[in-house]
Protein backbone atom coordinates (compact mmCIF):
# COMPACT_ATOMS: atom_id res chain seq x y z
CA UNK A 1 0.00 0.00 0.00
CA UNK A 2 1.38 3.49 -0.97
CA UNK A 3 2.82 5.92 1.69
CA UNK A 4 0.72 8.53 2.17
CA UNK A 5 1.28 12.36 3.32
CA UNK A 6 0.06 15.65 2.93
CA UNK A 7 0.97 17.48 -0.02
CA UNK A 8 0.72 20.68 3.29
CA UNK A 9 3.72 18.59 4.98
CA UNK A 10 5.41 17.26 2.21
CA UNK A 11 5.37 21.39 1.55
CA UNK A 12 7.00 22.06 4.92
CA UNK A 13 9.32 20.18 4.71
CA UNK A 14 11.14 21.12 1.42
CA UNK A 15 10.91 24.78 2.75
CA UNK A 16 12.88 23.01 5.62
CA UNK A 17 14.97 21.58 2.88
CA UNK A 18 15.76 24.20 0.59
CA UNK A 19 15.83 26.97 3.93
CA UNK A 20 19.49 26.57 3.33
CA UNK A 21 18.83 29.06 0.69
CA UNK A 22 19.69 32.71 2.77
CA UNK A 23 17.59 34.07 0.26
CA UNK A 24 14.32 32.37 1.12
CA UNK A 25 12.06 34.14 3.83
CA UNK A 26 8.64 32.86 4.93
CA UNK A 27 5.84 34.60 6.60
CA UNK A 28 2.69 32.84 8.25
CA UNK A 29 -0.44 34.02 9.71
CA UNK A 30 -0.11 32.16 12.99
CA UNK A 31 -0.82 28.96 11.22
CA UNK A 32 2.57 27.39 11.27
CA UNK A 33 1.66 24.24 13.14
CA UNK A 34 -1.32 23.69 10.58
CA UNK A 35 0.74 24.84 7.16
CA UNK A 36 3.71 23.55 8.30
CA UNK A 37 6.02 25.94 7.75
CA UNK A 38 6.97 25.51 11.59
CA UNK A 39 9.34 22.79 9.99
CA UNK A 40 11.22 26.04 8.48
CA UNK A 41 10.62 28.14 11.35
CA UNK A 42 12.63 25.80 13.82
CA UNK A 43 16.18 25.73 11.22
CA UNK A 44 15.55 29.07 10.16
CA UNK A 45 13.66 31.70 13.16
CA UNK A 46 15.81 34.95 11.80
CA UNK A 47 13.77 34.37 8.46
CA UNK A 48 10.12 33.47 9.49
CA UNK A 49 7.68 35.82 10.10
CA UNK A 50 4.98 35.02 12.20
CA UNK A 51 2.41 38.08 10.69
CA UNK A 52 -0.72 36.85 13.71
CA UNK A 53 -4.13 36.67 12.42
CA UNK A 54 -3.77 39.39 9.61
CA UNK A 55 -3.37 37.70 6.23
CA UNK A 56 -4.09 40.86 4.13
CA UNK A 57 -1.21 42.51 5.95
CA UNK A 58 1.24 39.70 5.66
CA UNK A 59 0.31 39.58 1.92
CA UNK A 60 1.35 43.10 1.94
CA UNK A 61 4.37 42.44 3.77
CA UNK A 62 5.49 39.41 1.55
CA UNK A 63 5.05 41.68 -1.19
CA UNK A 64 7.44 44.34 0.10
CA UNK A 65 10.08 41.95 0.70
CA UNK A 66 10.24 40.38 -2.15
CA UNK A 67 11.43 43.74 -3.57
CA UNK A 68 14.17 43.79 -1.78
CA UNK A 69 15.30 40.72 -3.78
CA UNK A 70 14.25 38.18 -1.24
CA UNK A 71 12.66 34.90 -2.67
CA UNK A 72 9.53 35.05 -0.75
CA UNK A 73 6.16 32.28 0.92
CA UNK A 74 3.21 33.41 2.23
CA UNK A 75 1.02 30.88 3.84
CA UNK A 76 -2.08 30.35 5.43
CA UNK A 77 -5.33 28.43 4.70
CA UNK A 78 -6.79 28.81 1.15
CA UNK A 79 -9.63 30.28 2.55
CA UNK A 80 -7.82 33.28 3.60
CA UNK A 81 -5.31 33.06 1.13
CA UNK A 82 -7.65 33.64 -1.74
CA UNK A 83 -10.77 35.10 0.13
CA UNK A 84 -9.64 37.30 2.92
CA UNK A 85 -6.23 38.99 1.29
CA UNK A 86 -7.76 38.59 -2.00
CA UNK A 87 -7.42 42.04 -2.74
CA UNK A 88 -4.16 42.52 -1.36
CA UNK A 89 -2.55 39.92 -3.63
CA UNK A 90 -4.52 41.39 -6.63
CA UNK A 91 -2.64 44.68 -6.15
CA UNK A 92 0.05 44.27 -3.94
CA UNK A 93 1.50 41.21 -5.01
CA UNK A 94 0.01 40.29 -8.58
CA UNK A 95 -0.68 44.61 -9.94
CA UNK A 96 3.47 44.53 -9.49
CA UNK A 97 4.16 41.39 -10.62
CA UNK A 98 6.07 40.43 -7.44
CA UNK A 99 7.83 36.87 -7.05
CA UNK A 100 5.60 35.69 -3.88
CA UNK A 101 4.34 32.21 -3.36
CA UNK A 102 1.40 31.90 -1.81
CA UNK A 103 1.47 28.52 -0.25
CA UNK A 104 -2.11 28.26 0.45
CA UNK A 105 -2.91 24.50 2.46
CA UNK A 106 -6.20 23.01 3.56
CA UNK A 107 -7.68 23.77 0.28
CA UNK A 108 -11.38 21.86 -1.15
CA UNK A 109 -13.95 19.66 1.12
CA UNK A 110 -11.23 17.12 2.20
CA UNK A 111 -10.15 19.45 5.36
CA UNK A 112 -13.31 17.62 7.26
CA UNK A 113 -15.03 18.82 9.96
CA UNK A 114 -14.32 22.41 9.83
CA UNK A 115 -17.03 22.86 7.17
CA UNK A 116 -18.58 25.14 4.77
CA UNK A 117 -16.86 28.32 6.03
CA UNK A 118 -13.37 26.58 5.39
CA UNK A 119 -13.53 24.89 2.47
CA UNK A 120 -12.44 26.78 0.15
CA UNK A 121 -13.73 25.55 -3.50
CA UNK A 122 -13.28 29.30 -5.81
CA UNK A 123 -9.56 29.88 -4.75
CA UNK A 124 -8.54 28.96 -8.57
CA UNK A 125 -11.23 30.53 -10.05
CA UNK A 126 -10.31 33.75 -8.01
CA UNK A 127 -6.64 33.59 -8.31
CA UNK A 128 -6.63 32.29 -12.00
CA UNK A 129 -8.76 35.21 -13.04
CA UNK A 130 -5.81 37.40 -12.02
CA UNK A 131 -3.26 38.50 -14.19
CA UNK A 132 0.15 37.26 -13.78
CA UNK A 133 -1.14 34.97 -11.76
CA UNK A 134 0.47 30.95 -12.08
CA UNK A 135 -1.61 28.38 -9.90
CA UNK A 136 0.14 24.93 -9.16
CA UNK A 137 -2.01 21.97 -7.72
CA UNK A 138 0.40 19.38 -6.83
CA UNK A 139 -1.00 15.78 -6.45
CA UNK A 140 1.31 14.03 -4.26
CA UNK A 141 4.27 14.65 -1.54
CA UNK A 142 7.20 14.43 -4.14
CA UNK A 143 5.22 16.68 -6.68
CA UNK A 144 4.89 19.23 -3.81
CA UNK A 145 8.00 19.15 -3.29
CA UNK A 146 9.59 19.60 -6.69
CA UNK A 147 7.21 22.39 -7.20
CA UNK A 148 8.63 24.29 -4.46
CA UNK A 149 12.18 23.86 -5.90
CA UNK A 150 10.82 24.62 -9.58
CA UNK A 151 9.19 27.85 -7.90
CA UNK A 152 12.82 29.40 -6.49
CA UNK A 153 13.53 30.11 -9.92
CA UNK A 154 10.44 31.32 -11.29
CA UNK A 155 9.50 35.10 -11.75
CA UNK A 156 6.27 36.19 -10.88
CA UNK A 157 3.54 35.28 -8.27
CA UNK A 158 2.53 31.73 -7.88
CA UNK A 159 -0.81 30.66 -5.90
CA UNK A 160 1.07 26.84 -4.73
CA UNK A 161 -2.71 24.89 -3.74
CA UNK A 162 -2.16 22.27 -0.49
CA UNK A 163 -4.61 19.96 1.16
CA UNK A 164 -4.59 18.99 4.95
CA UNK A 165 -5.42 15.11 4.28
CA UNK A 166 -2.51 12.68 3.78
CA UNK A 167 -2.97 11.49 0.14
CA UNK A 168 -1.01 8.31 -1.90
CA UNK A 169 2.66 8.91 -3.19
CA UNK A 170 2.11 9.21 -6.85
CA UNK A 171 5.12 9.65 -8.09
CA UNK A 172 8.95 8.26 -7.48
CA UNK A 173 12.27 9.80 -7.32
CA UNK A 174 12.35 9.96 -11.44
CA UNK A 175 9.46 11.68 -11.90
CA UNK A 176 9.88 15.28 -13.76
CA UNK A 177 7.99 18.13 -12.78
CA UNK A 178 7.67 21.69 -15.03
CA UNK A 179 5.64 24.65 -14.47
CA UNK A 180 3.03 24.95 -17.07
CA UNK A 181 3.05 20.94 -17.87
CA UNK A 182 0.68 18.07 -17.63
CA UNK A 183 1.78 14.70 -18.03
CA UNK A 184 0.55 11.53 -18.88
CA UNK A 185 0.25 9.09 -16.20
CA UNK A 186 -1.84 6.14 -17.59
CA UNK A 187 -2.04 5.00 -21.58
CA UNK A 188 -5.63 5.35 -23.14
CA UNK A 189 -7.35 5.67 -26.44
CA UNK A 190 -11.21 5.70 -25.78
CA UNK A 191 -11.22 8.75 -23.52
CA UNK A 192 -9.28 10.87 -21.47
CA UNK A 193 -9.17 11.71 -17.87
CA UNK A 194 -7.88 15.30 -16.62
CA UNK A 195 -7.05 15.26 -12.64
CA UNK A 196 -5.38 17.51 -10.71
CA UNK A 197 -4.18 17.85 -6.94
CA UNK A 198 -5.79 15.08 -4.71
CA UNK A 199 -8.18 13.96 -7.44
CA UNK A 200 -5.08 12.46 -9.33
CA UNK A 201 -5.13 9.68 -7.29
CA UNK A 202 -9.23 9.24 -7.42
CA UNK A 203 -8.43 9.45 -11.39
CA UNK A 204 -6.13 5.85 -11.25
CA UNK A 205 -8.55 4.44 -9.21
CA UNK A 206 -10.91 4.78 -12.36
CA UNK A 207 -8.68 3.64 -14.83
CA UNK A 208 -8.59 0.43 -13.15
CA UNK A 209 -11.98 0.33 -12.85
CA UNK A 210 -12.62 1.24 -16.38
CA UNK A 211 -10.05 -1.42 -17.82
CA UNK A 212 -12.12 -3.97 -16.12
CA UNK A 213 -14.78 -3.33 -18.39
CA UNK A 214 -12.45 -2.78 -21.52
CA UNK A 215 -12.45 0.69 -21.24
CA UNK A 216 -8.88 2.47 -22.51
CA UNK A 217 -8.70 5.85 -20.84
CA UNK A 218 -6.05 8.02 -20.96
CA UNK A 219 -5.03 9.37 -17.52
CA UNK A 220 -2.91 13.36 -17.35
CA UNK A 221 -2.12 14.66 -14.24
CA UNK A 222 -2.67 18.66 -14.69
CA UNK A 223 -0.61 19.88 -12.21
CA UNK A 224 -0.15 23.48 -13.49
CA UNK A 225 -3.99 25.06 -14.09
CA UNK A 226 -2.37 28.13 -15.18
CA UNK A 227 -0.91 28.17 -17.52
CA UNK A 228 -2.56 25.69 -18.47
CA UNK A 229 -0.53 23.14 -20.62
CA UNK A 230 -3.00 23.44 -23.92
CA UNK A 231 -0.69 20.83 -26.36
CA UNK A 232 -1.24 18.35 -23.87
CA UNK A 233 -4.89 19.12 -23.98
CA UNK A 234 -5.70 19.26 -27.56
CA UNK A 235 -3.59 15.77 -28.14
CA UNK A 236 -5.79 14.14 -25.61
CA UNK A 237 -9.09 15.90 -27.65
CA UNK A 238 -7.76 15.09 -31.13
CA UNK A 239 -6.70 11.69 -30.10
CA UNK A 240 -9.81 10.26 -27.26
CA UNK A 241 -12.46 12.22 -28.71
CA UNK A 242 -14.07 12.97 -25.29
CA UNK A 243 -12.46 14.04 -21.84
CA UNK A 244 -13.49 14.43 -18.30
CA UNK A 245 -12.10 16.75 -15.72
CA UNK A 246 -11.37 16.07 -11.68
CA UNK A 247 -10.76 18.76 -9.44
CA UNK A 248 -11.78 18.89 -5.64
CA UNK A 249 -13.07 22.81 -6.73
CA UNK A 250 -16.43 23.99 -8.16
CA UNK A 251 -16.89 23.27 -11.39
CA UNK A 252 -17.16 26.97 -12.44
CA UNK A 253 -13.44 28.78 -13.03
CA UNK A 254 -10.83 25.92 -12.23
CA UNK A 255 -9.81 23.34 -14.26
CA UNK A 256 -12.56 22.02 -16.01
CA UNK A 257 -13.83 25.52 -17.23
CA UNK A 258 -9.65 26.05 -18.18
CA UNK A 259 -9.99 22.25 -20.18
CA UNK A 260 -13.20 23.67 -21.71
CA UNK A 261 -11.70 26.73 -23.11
CA UNK A 262 -8.85 25.14 -24.86
CA UNK A 263 -10.91 22.37 -25.76
CA UNK A 264 -13.66 25.10 -27.79
CA UNK A 265 -10.99 27.16 -29.22
CA UNK A 266 -8.88 24.21 -30.51
CA UNK A 267 -10.52 20.57 -31.10
CA UNK A 268 -13.98 20.81 -29.69
CA UNK A 269 -15.01 17.04 -28.08
CA UNK A 270 -17.21 16.31 -25.58
CA UNK A 271 -16.17 17.58 -22.25
CA UNK A 272 -17.76 16.92 -18.55
CA UNK A 273 -16.92 17.68 -15.29
CA UNK A 274 -16.15 16.28 -11.69
CA UNK A 275 -15.96 18.85 -9.09
CA UNK A 276 -18.44 20.45 -6.69
CA UNK A 277 -21.20 21.16 -8.36
CA UNK A 278 -21.85 25.38 -7.39
CA UNK A 279 -21.82 23.95 -3.99
CA UNK A 280 -20.65 24.72 -0.64
CA UNK A 281 -19.19 22.61 1.35
CA UNK A 282 -20.49 20.71 4.85
CA UNK A 283 -18.78 19.55 8.33
CA UNK A 284 -17.75 15.99 7.69
CA UNK A 285 -15.12 13.24 7.74
CA UNK A 286 -12.75 13.54 4.60
CA UNK A 287 -13.88 10.34 2.76
CA UNK A 288 -17.47 10.29 3.24
CA UNK A 289 -17.17 14.03 1.68
CA UNK A 290 -15.48 13.15 -1.18
CA UNK A 291 -18.35 10.56 -1.65
CA UNK A 292 -20.63 13.04 -0.65
CA UNK A 293 -19.78 15.05 -3.51
CA UNK A 294 -18.99 12.23 -6.23
CA UNK A 295 -15.20 13.17 -5.95
CA UNK A 296 -14.16 9.40 -5.83
CA UNK A 297 -12.58 6.90 -8.53
CA UNK A 298 -15.93 5.30 -8.96
CA UNK A 299 -17.42 8.67 -9.62
CA UNK A 300 -14.87 9.64 -12.16
CA UNK A 301 -15.45 5.94 -13.65
CA UNK A 302 -19.07 6.70 -13.80
CA UNK A 303 -18.58 10.34 -15.52
CA UNK A 304 -16.31 8.46 -18.14
CA UNK A 305 -19.41 6.01 -19.09
CA UNK A 306 -21.58 9.12 -19.52
CA UNK A 307 -19.19 11.41 -21.81
CA UNK A 308 -18.26 8.20 -24.39
CA UNK A 309 -22.27 8.49 -25.32
CA UNK A 310 -21.58 11.59 -26.67
CA UNK A 311 -18.91 10.71 -28.98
Amino acid sequence: MAEKIATRQAYGDALAEFGVDENIVVFDADLSKSTKTASFQKKYPERFFNMGIAEANMMCAAAGMSTCGKTVFASTFAIFAAGRACEQVRNSICYPNLSVTIGATHAGVSIGEDGASHQMLEDIANMRAMPNMTIISPADAVETRLAVKAVLDHKGPVYLRLGRLSVPVIFDENYKFEIGKGVEIREGSDVTVIATGLLVHEAIKAFDILAEKGISARIINMPTIKPIDEEIIEKAARETGAIVTAEEHNIYGGLGSAVCEVVAERCPVPVLRIGTQDKFGKSGKPELLLKEYELTGEDIARKVLKVLELK
